[in-house]
């Protein structure tokens, strides 16, 4: 049944979104942390929709991966938004955090391998220097996606669990580096190679496109969520605002202004 051009369930659906939304005007503040960047120009731009239909939303940035979820974790900030599956799982084994994710929609951000010196995966030359993360979720996905130039070898079977102590033919005798994740595209003036998340590149102002080898895969564990604390997953507030996070306004601002980003509900 159409009403006015939009579908009933549709035109219900939003009047429910709206009323939740009004209802959210008088409490306080949703906090959300991000981290800076390309993550963060997305957030912000579904918080002036939510906010302009009256949710009542603060949107915080953080420079590094690991003071989102301590401040979830302590209740300094109601969810985050900057990371994946894998990553979380790692950091809650990791700190003995209790945290999860709170819907399964939300984005993937490809990496890519890029240089300044080389212009192709041929042209590497024997005892590069490679810069990958240290740490294990995004160390592992440039060590996957070394192999899967051709670079190197690794134990078959380990998947996201590969380390350097993997590496298991390294023909070209290439010299990994592990750095900081912050650190790696900025190093690109003086490595030869380098595997760089596209969040971190679009915030250094990198060309996604100028990827000798990019990994566009659209694996489940790699998909951006809102991660909170389980007693908080109910929240209505939350709710209201992945809902307005999960619209096509989102979609066309992801094609216009993040086109690296890969859509994932």
């Amino acid at each position: 049944m159409k009403l006015f051009g939009k579908t009933l369930a549709g035109a219900i659906a939003g009047a429910a979104l709206m009323t939740t939304f009004a209802t959210a005007r008088e409490e306080a503040p949703l906090s959300l942390g991000v981290t800076a960047g390309p993550v963060a120009l997305l957030i912000d731009s579904v918080a002036q929709r939510a906010r302009s239909k009256g949710l009542n939303v603060k949107v915080v940035e953080f420079s590094d991966w690991v003071s989102p979820n301590v401040a979830v974790d302590a209740g300094d900030l109601d969810a985050n938004f900057f990371q994946h599956a894998t990553y979380l799982a790692q950091q809650n084994k990791a700190r003995g955090f209790n945290l999860i994710q709170a819907d399964p929609g939300g984005i993937i951000g490809p990496v890519g391998l890029f240089s300044r010196k080389y212009k192709s995966i041929d042209a590497v030359p024997n005892g590069a220097q490679v810069a990958i993360p240290n740490d294990p979720v995004n160390g592992a996905r440039g060590l996957i996606l070394l192999e899967k130039a051709g670079l190197i070898k690794l134990t078959p079977g380990k998947g996201i669990q590969v380390t350097t102590a993997d590496i298991v033919d390294n023909p070209r005798k290439l010299r990994i580096i592990e750095l900081d994740p912050g650190q790696v595209y900025r190093s690109l003036d003086d490595v030869g190679l380098a595997s760089v998340n596209f969040t971190s590149l679009v915030l250094a102002g990198g060309d996604p496109k100028s990827a000798l080898i990019a990994d566009l895969t659209t694996d489940e564990k790699f998909v951006f969520r809102f991660v909170t604390r389980p007693d908080r997953t109910n929240d209505p507030q939350l709710k209201a605002f992945i809902a307005e996070f999960k619209s096509p306004e989102t979609l066309k601002f992801i094609e216009a202004r993040l086109p690296a980003f890969i859509p994932a509900w």
